[in-house]
């Protein structure tokens, strides 16, 4: 079955008696209970599937983690409260009974950056960042640092570079160290990292897969060898997600396909918009042929849909130029996501990098004049139109 429709039907359609709801009901209940206590005793145990407790599961999240697992292509699928909850999660899960070291990618999204060094750090999770695109430096890392966990992001955040998933992979299993991938920019539309070797991957549901900016979720899709781990972990100290967010997440994904598709020709057409803007110093979008991963952007990406997210870099622009940039746009929204329908722009240096130091955005390649545009389901030209009213 094809993405396309395992978005539209995966998750639905579970009897409920003599009927069967067309679409997954809203199960608003923390406990559940049964006709006898000895099939609860079974429920328990794992002897019989079934719910109990919602720390332990819920029917619409139950379905909502069946949809998402379905399209990452996993074991099983964790749905978590919000996407840093789900990196935590990966995270302990994957560290639990290895080598407490994470080898990880320097391009990061901030906030996971300050879960490796501020959460983890002062437990004693030792933390050495690579360039994860320098397969060399990888290699070295790993013989040298001997890391119980490789970290990275499919498509970073916000400079757009590209991993070789699959021979990090290798490398990382030949090492005993579990692959985690962040795939929040790619989606499992353009990439499914489990396929490539990855043990867990991690999903910002929040974003392109949810969509519509209504919802805070995340998803810890793993293989076999650490679902127990980490059914373990989410029933012991329940970073679950509540049922109403769950059903609005599953309606979201019914149409991720299409409007993914849409916002990756979108944002290909904007970023040939301000490549020619006189404004614009430099364009951060994978469809470059000059950039650096090209390479392995065309051995793992499909043709034509390379991403919604675009970077740039405005000339001469300080703090207080991006600001009056910003304030001038009037169809493009300033908010502190991605993956909406509606088109985002986002100021690294005051948001999702704010709380790294100048001095290690700047080695991390984050300039004060770069803002990051998540690129939305709207016609191209308005949304290029608004962008050369703002630059002018």
């Amino acid at each position: 079955m094809k993405i396309n429709t395992k978005a539209v039907h995966a998750g639905d359609r579970k009897p409920a008696g003599e009927y069967i709801p067309s679409t997954t009901p809203v199960h608003f209940s923390s406990s559940f209970t049964y006709q006898n206590v000895e099939t609860l005793d079974k429920v328990f145990s794992n002897e019989i599937e079934g719910e109990s407790y919602s720390r332990y599961g819920n029917p619409t999240t139950g379905a909502l983690e069946e949809l998402v697992n379905s399209l990452e292509g996993g074991h099983a699928t964790f749905v978590t409260a919000s996407g840093m909850a789900a990196i935590d999660l990966a995270l302990r899960g994957a560290l639990l009974e290895r080598r407490k070291k994470v080898l990880s990618a320097s391009a990061l999204y901030g906030a996971t950056f300050k879960v490796l060094m501020n959460v983890l750090e002062p437990f004693g999770v030792e933390t050495q960042f690579v360039d994860i695109c320098n397969l060399d430096a990888v290699q070295a890392a790993i013989n040298d640092f001997k890391p119980g966990v490789v970290l990275m992001e499919t498509i970073s955040n916000p400079l757009l570079r590209v991993g070789q998933i699959d021979k990090i992979a290798e490398m990382a299993r030949a090492a005993g160290a579990a692959l985690i991938v962040d795939n929040t920019f790619a989606s499992p539309l353009l990439v499914r990292p489990m396929e490539l070797g990855a043990h867990i991957v991690v999903e910002s549901l929040t974003k392109f897969l949810a969509g519509h900016g209504d919802v805070l979720l995340g998803a810890v899709v793993s293989d076999e060898g650490h679902f127990e781990t980490l059914r373990s972990l989410v029933r012991t100290y329940g970073p679950n997600a509540g049922p109403m967010e769950s059903y609005l997440a599953m309606r979201g994904i019914k149409t991720f396909p299409l409007r993914m598709e849409r916002q990756c020709a979108n944002a290909a057409k904007v970023s040939a918009f301000l490549r020619q803007h006189p404004a614009i110093e430099r364009v951060h979008y994978t469809d470059d042929p000059a950039h650096p991963d090209a390479a392995t952007i065309t051995r793992l990406l499909p043709a034509g849909m390379l991403g919604a997210m675009v970077s740039v870099e405005i000339k001469d622009a300080a703090r207080a130029d991006i600001f009056a940039f910003m304030d001038e746009l009037k169809l493009i929204v300033r908010g502190t996501s991605l993956g909406d329908v509606h088109t985002l722009i986002l100021y690294p240096a005051m948001a999702s990098h704010r709380d790294i130091s100048p001095k290690q955005r700047e080695r991390m390649g984050i300039r004060d004049n770069l803002v990051r545009f998540s690129i939305g389901i709207e016609d191209a030209d308005d949304i290029c139109a608004d962008l050369k009213q703002a630059l002018e």
